[in-house]
């Protein structure tokens, strides 16, 4: 992966990481605080309709306590201590004093708990009603609070908030029951945040029933979702909170905060609600709609966020990537310069930074490089010269000592015998000119090597330069003598491409490395060369069974002037080495001693790319 993807890859992921913990965060808080607001909500309700509950006990108690001290309860409750019986011409009595106190419910009941007269049903005269049974146990002296009953009516069942008073003029009481329903009326005194509904579930039924559940336009429709949380509160009498998805927008969907209405007001807290019949469950619903809007505005803020976000971090990154790595390719490309061999290569220096610094470094190091590679050449053209004297000396010196020592005898017997100097003449003239032909040789060797002309490049197959090469030694190598035997063996490779090169000169580097594995070979041998294809160059490979070199003289085989034979000036694998490398290709040398060596050399099949690629 390139670096610039790198840097893309980091800032984008950096800025999406952000911006999703960022959101996440905030869609947690949010959604927390607004779950906290519904609670707060739901106690507000639930708190205010405690406190109206709370009113409307005391008004009906207030209108129960005026019920029981009029005239008409008191003149009864006289005339049934008188007789000691009940009697139907009360009947009536309850529906006109409910209507003047606009009670709902209004009962007389007599001390055996026998309804004397009802408001809300006159067919209950005569039947026994247990709020009095129960509270007619209790201590009069102090008035019973109100409390939550199911009353009976033609239609049906009905919930009410009832007071129980009772009237002493005589010695037996008589109990007034009254109340109101709990209904729509009740509901619509409720201050209703913007938002929130209440339904008020009448625990009428064993089974849940759609149709107690009410809310300010009367039954509420499409509730059926909501069983599942009556029920749960039902069954324990204990607060729920349930999400309720009336469609299949989430939008759509209200947190339900079901609360448990009990029988006596002063129970609703205590620790035995269990035990207290359920009158009705207070159901606060809030609408989860701004909360949805909210965390879509958020999920789309972020969405909106992280592309630009992830826009910027790509024309950052972007930004970056080409301020640091302009300069980095700059110096790679400047490096690869180098390593052509173009020292003269410089990296512009853009800033004053680490990258400047760094390219200035590098200026530096060129500037010192070509400074050296003047003292090297220098150094090396000294040290050429030095040796090529040597080496010339040495050279000279060998033929000069039998020169020298001629011309002594000559002079010798001149002088001495004049009579023989005839003969030592004729010997001695014969010695002159081997030597001085011996030193013409070495001159025109060391000439040779220092005239090594350019390669002429064309069209050339290699497997004829090799079919050449064999033609000239094969005869010189079948007049041999049987002992000293060398079998020449060419295993040439089909279809080999032709190469850009100079025949001539691959002709001597061949002959030269011929002749070198002929010299291995004195008591006879193997002599084989092979061509083939290796990728986009061709081979060349010189194999024989001589003495083979050690790993020190296969190191130092190509320098100039080394050799390993007894006679030779060291020129010959010199000039192989110089036509391969004016060619392009590489020369390598692998040997095992007692065993045979092996010259390999490669040849790039395109020579003048090469050769323009130097230019």
């Amino acid at each position: 992966m390139s670096f610039r993807k790198k840097l893309l890859l980091l800032f984008a992921s950096t800025v999406l990481i952000c911006v999703v913990v960022i959101s996440a965060s905030v869609y947690s808080s949010i959604r927390g605080s607004f779950e906290q607001a519904d609670r707060e909500r739901a106690y507000a309700v639930a708190a205010q309709f405690r406190a109206e509950f709370e009113r409307r006990a005391a008004e009906v108690e207030r209108k129960v306590e005026s019920v029981a001290a009029s005239e008409t309860v008191q003149h009864i409750a006289l005339e049934m201590n008188r007789d000691g019986t009940g009697s139907g011409e009360y009947v009536g009595a309850a529906l006109s004093l409910a209507a003047q106190q606009q009670l709902d419910f209004l009962e007389l009941v007599d001390d055996r708990g026998t309804i004397l007269s009802s408001a809300q049903w006159q067919a209950k005269f005569g039947y026994p009603e247990s709020a009095v049974s129960a509270s007619a146990g209790s201590d009069i002296s102090a008035p019973p609070e109100a409390f939550l009953k199911h009353e009976e009516l033609p239609d049906g069942p009905s919930l009410g908030l009832f007071a129980v008073r009772a009237t002493r003029v005589a010695e037996k009481p008589l109990y007034v029951i009254g109340g109101q329903r709990l209904d729509q009326r009740f509901l619509s005194t409720l201050d209703i945040p913007t938002g929130t509904r209440v339904l008020l579930y009448q625990n009428l039924d064993t089974k849940w029933n759609p149709r107690t559940l009410l809310d300010l336009n009367g039954p509420a429709a499409g509730v059926d979702q909501i069983a599942p949380l009556v029920e749960k509160v039902r069954d324990t009498h204990r607060e729920f909170q349930a999400v309720i998805h009336w469609t299949s927008d989430p939008a759509d969907a209200e947190v339900f905060h079901a609360i448990p209405l009990i029988a006596a007001l002063s129970a609703a807290t205590s620790a035995d609600d269990a035990k207290q019949p359920l009158m009705a469950v207070l159901l606060v619903g809030s609408s989860r709609r701004p909360l949805i809007e909210l965390q879509r505005q958020i999920v789309s803020t972020a969405l909106l966020v992280g592309g630009v976000g992830i826009l910027a971090a790509v024309v950052a990154s972007l930004w970056f990537a080409a301020r640091v790595t302009r300069p980095v390719v700059s110096l790679a490309d400047a490096a690869r310069r180098v390593a052509a061999g173009d020292l003269g290569a410089k990296v512009d220096v853009e800033s004053g930074d680490e990258l400047g610094e760094l390219a200035a470094s590098f200026n530096r190091m060129t500037e010192d490089l070509v400074q050296q590679k003047e003292r090297t050449l220098q150094a090396e053209r000294v040290a050429a010269w030095r040796e090529l004297a040597r080496r010339l000396a040495h050279e000279l010196k060998n033929p000069l000592f039998p020169l020298q020592v001629t011309v002594e005898n000559l002079m010798r017997a001149r002088q001495k015998s004049p009579e023989i100097f005839d003969e030592v003449f004729a010997e001695g003239t014969a010695t002159l000119l081997a030597e001085i032909n011996h030193l013409k040789t070495i001159v025109g060797r060391f000439s040779e090597f220092s005239k090594m002309p350019q390669p002429q490049p064309r069209p050339t197959q290699l497997n004829d330069v090799v079919g050449s090469v064999a033609r000239v030694f094969h005869g010189q190598l079948a007049n041999r003598p049987e002992d000293k035997k060398i079998s020449l063996h060419t295993e040439l490779a089909d279809a080999l491409p032709e190469i850009s090169a100079d025949s001539d000169l691959l002709h001597r580097a061949l002959e030269n490395l011929v002749l070198n594995a002929i010299d291995a070979m004195p008591e006879g041998g193997e002599l084989t060369i092979r061509t083939g294809r290796i990728a986009d160059c061709v081979e060349l490979s010189v194999s024989d069974t001589g003495s083979g070199l050690t790993e020190d003289e296969c190191g130092r085989l190509f320098t100039p002037y080394y050799t390993t034979k007894q006679y030779g000036t060291g020129l010959g694998l010199a000039i192989v080495q110089s036509i391969v490398s004016d060619h392009g290709g590489k020369i390598s040398v692998e040997s095992v001693k007692e065993k045979g060596t092996t010259f390999r050399i490669q040849l790039p099949c395109d020579f003048r790319a090469y050769s323009a690629s130097l230019r």
